[in-house]
């Protein structure tokens, strides 16, 4: 609604409501206060609001007087009654004597109606204002309008309206305004902190008329970010120390902040909590607020998570925002150290242990670990890890002992010791066998025995290392009439059971005098001429025997165990070697023997690399490479071919021998039987044979050559036998 008939400087007061009063002064001669004063003695006093415009009429006032009651003398002058102003009163007994007040919202201006109280407009940041010159059901005429901007009570005009057409003046809001709804609303775009202040619009015709609208900006602030004292804090601390810092960027008007511990919100505390905040004013006008939370905690908050609440205001209402869960670290004295071993359980020889000193204050205090041997009682000191930890990358019988850790606080120089906490470390000892090194003539008998010392129960078996078999559970083996197979590799084995995985192993070689003893599974093997080839011999027996060939090529010799040698010759597959073959010959003190390796041509693989296999021992093979090299006569083609004309001639002779038998060659006919070898087609044989049928009824026999016969031989037949 439109507020009571003033100007733009506010200072016009009704004409008839002044002539009343000065007619009422003249006719009682005393003013209104003086009157007041008069008749209700002094509680009359300075309460009485009357505004007098001329105030002391003028003249100066009575300082002495005065200055008891006003302690800013710089408002010792008449002035015009507004809200928040000093105004001069008139009361007292005489005349002369002046009272001065400062008018607060709540009293009445002298003079004049209690201004309304103005419209209130809320509006984001970016959004556009909607400012009403009056409500809807105002009657007023629109057509000669001012609006007015209101910046520390001092109005500027912005927008003009004439006849229902606006224009903007001159200024930040020139590009900004517009009017809508027939010239009744004064649309305000593009939102800013700004523009939070009171909008006055002012109708002139045919009345006066004056409305104000306070607008208010909101905008919502970012998500709030938190920031932890990486510094950590001390329980020791005697005053409040920053624990996070939370900001909240951009928002409007200023948000509230509220600390939370554990989902508990913090208050302002006397030497316990306190929280400063302090804000920043963007060029854009918007706030940033910065919050600090200082605390004194205690052990029990080195878990506790921190985090701030951001709350603010919108148009639509009331909204919160929450920054992420911190938190800080808190240092403690320890109270209490302990010792832990990894693994747990029964440990064994080669094991990796660790040995960790453990503490319950934060940061943990400076390890140090000593050793008590169970036997000697003697203490050995020993340093850990920075972390307190002591490894031991494999673990044996002389790590065993009394473990005890010390812990001391560099800041308060106490000292702190755990319990002390046994570490037995089992073990088996290396194996000994006797005799060390065995050895027997065929038939004999052997004893082989094992030993070993363990701080537990241990169980011994016998194996035989080529086959894995069990020959026997206990720490003594006894072998009878003994062969030569009974030579090689015998294990003892002495196992631990309530220790899982502790055992020992040792392997010993049986020697039985003999000649060398070679296996052969295979003595022929198919190679191709001119290629390389990789023989392999072995041979065993006691004394250890050595091995000769007896073709020419490189060999190397290596041991397989104490009792076995393996030779590898590397030799060319010629024409003399396929004749001879390769002969490998071992031999000791006691005797030698022999293998022989045949070579055999293998016609279907006579080109590209070949791989043979030999065996003239247990692992004798051999493997053959081609290598291109001059091709010499070969005896073995010659051979062959020979053999195949003496089968194709007696083949010939079978089939002549049966016909002649059957009368189909009868002596004394003039047909003729030719057994002809062309020069340029040796392996090939015709036999011609007259026949007695007519020419019509033969038919044209395609030759050896393949070409067909002239018609004057149709008379003849040939029979092919070639194959």
């Amino acid at each position: 609604m439109f507020g009571g008939v003033r100007g733009q400087s506010g200072r016009e007061v009704s004409s008839l409501q002044a002539r009343e009063k000065q007619e009422s002064e003249q006719e009682t001669g005393e003013s209104e206060v003086e009157s007041q004063w008069r008749e209700k003695g002094p509680d009359a006093g300075p309460g009485v609001p009357v505004w007098t415009p001329g105030c002391l009429g003028g003249k100066k006032p009575n300082i002495s007087k005065v200055e008891d009651r006003v302690s800013d003398k710089s408002l010792l002058k008449p002035t015009v009654a507004k809200v928040g102003i000093i105004i001069c009163l008139e009361a007292g007994e005489r005349r002369g004597e002046y009272w001065w007040k400062k008018l607060t919202p709540t009293d009445s201006v002298p003079g004049e109606a209690e201004p309304p109280t103005p419209e209130l407009v809320e509006v984001e940041v970016g959004g556009t204002a909607l400012l009403k010159c009056g409500p809807s059901h105002s009657p007023g005429n629109f057509s000669h309008v001012d609006w007015f901007s209101v910046h520390k009570e001092k109005p500027t005009l912005i927008f003009r309206v004439r006849k229902g057409q606006g224009q903007s003046e001159p200024g930040e809001y020139q590009h900004r305004l517009s009017l809508q709804d027939r010239g009744t609303t004064l649309a305000l775009t593009h939102i800013t902190p700004h523009d939070e202040r009171i909008f006055l619009c002012q109708g002139k015709r045919p009345l006066s008329q004056e409305h104000r609208i306070q607008l208010r900006v909101y905008k919502a602030p970012e998500e709030p970010t938190i920031l932890v004292n990486p510094l950590g804090i001390s329980v020791n601390s005697k005053e409040p120390v920053e624990v996070a810092t939370c900001v909240g960027r951009n928002g409007y008007p200023i948000p509230q902040v509220i600390w939370y511990k554990n989902g508990q919100s913090l208050k302002e505390e006397k030497n316990r909590v306190h929280i400063q905040s302090s804000q920043i004013v963007e060029s854009s006008g918007l706030y940033t607020l910065e919050s600090v939370l200082k605390a004194q905690l205690a052990k029990e908050d080195k878990d506790a998570q921190f985090y701030c609440e951001l709350n603010y205001r919108l148009p639509s209402g009331n909204h919160m925002k929450e920054s992420q869960e911190v938190t800080v670290q808190v240092f403690y004295p320890a109270e209490k150290v302990w010792l832990e071993v990894e693994p747990s359980g029964m440990l064994k020889e080669g094991d990796r242990v660790e040995i960790r000193c453990l503490a319950d204050g934060n940061p943990p205090p400076h390890f140090t670990i000593s050793k008590q041997n169970l036997s000697t009682k003697e203490i050995e000191e020993m340093t850990p890890e920075d972390t307190g930890t002591l490894v031991l990358e494999s673990a044996q019988k002389e790590h065993s002992g009394l473990y005890q850790c010390q812990g001391l606080d560099l800041e308060t120089m106490a000292s702190l010791l755990s319990d002390q906490q046994e570490l037995l470390v089992n073990y088996v000892s290396d194996i000994r066998v006797s005799p060390a090194a065995p050895e027997s003539q065929e038939g004999d008998s052997l004893t082989l025995a094992c030993e070993a010392e363990s701080n537990q129960a241990v169980e011994f078996q016998w194996l035989r290392e080529k086959t894995g078999q069990v020959l026997e559970k206990g720490p003594v083996l006894q072998l009878h009439n003994l062969k030569r197979e009974a030579g090689g590799g015998y294990r003892c084995v002495a196992t631990v059971p309530s220790v899982p995985g502790l055992n020992r192993t040792r392997l010993v070689h049986v020697a039985i005098f003999g000649s060398p003893w070679m296996m052969l599974k295979e003595r022929k093997m198919w190679v191709s001429e001119n290629a390389v080839l990789n023989l392999s011999c072995e041979a065993s027996g006691h004394p250890r025997p050595t091995i000769s060939w007896s073709v020419e090529g490189t060999a190397q010799e290596r041991d397989q165990d104490p009792l076995s040698v393996l030779s590898v010759l590397s030799v060319l597959v010629t024409p003399e070697l396929l004749e001879t073959g390769a002969e490998c010959v071992a031999s000791n003190s006691l005797g030698r023997n022999s293998t022989t390796i045949f070579l055999e041509l293998d016609s279907s693989r006579s080109t590209g690399p070949r791989v043979s296999t030999a065996s003239p021992s247990v692992r004798a093979n051999s493997t053959s490479t081609e290598k291109k090299l001059p091709e010499p006569e070969s005896k073995g083609v010659a051979i062959v071919a020979v053999t195949v004309c003496v089968l194709v001639l007696a083949v010939l002779g079978a089939v002549l021998y049966f016909f002649y038998k059957k009368g189909k060659l009868p002596c004394g006919r003039s047909g003729k039987q030719e057994i002809t070898l062309p020069p340029s087609r040796k392996s090939e044989f015709v036999v011609e044979v007259k026949s007695d049928k007519l020419p019509e009824e033969m038919g044209l026999l395609q030759g050896s050559s393949g070409d067909k016969r002239a018609p004057g031989d149709q008379g003849e037949k040939y029979i092919d036998l070639r194959h």
